[in-house]
């Protein structure tokens, strides 16, 4: 578990926005994924996926990385904020784009 810990660590590290989805962005295999790529995108944030169905080791250590049982996940800046319906209570508060835009999280181009 350690090996993929560490893989996990260095994917959320090396990007500001990942989001760890069922799917790709402009191929969502669940409806969850579909919202929270929905939800990025009307952010306007620059944002990297990582598709769990490919990656089996991923798939079940994000679960016990974040301790957080559903997929998907999103991470700003190393820190972990949920899955869709979080994301989607903190975007229709105004909560998610105030977090993107404290952060620092550059605009998707």
């Amino acid at each position: 578990m350690t090996d993929i810990k560490s893989r996990i660590s260095g994917i959320v590290g090396d990007n500001d926005v990942v989001l760890f989805m069922k799917g790709t962005p402009l191929f969502p295999q669940c409806g969850f994924s579909s919202r929270a790529v929905a939800i990025l995108d009307h952010c306007g944030v620059a944002y990297e996926s990582v598709d769990v169905v490919q990656d089996q080791e991923i798939r079940s250590g994000i679960k016990e990385y974040s301790d957080w049982p559903t997929i998907p996940q999103l991470y700003v800046k190393g820190e972990f904020l949920g899955g869709s319906d979080i994301m989607m209570e903190m975007f229709e508060a105004g909560e998610l784009q105030q977090t993107m835009d404290e952060k620092g999280v550059a605009k998707a181009s």
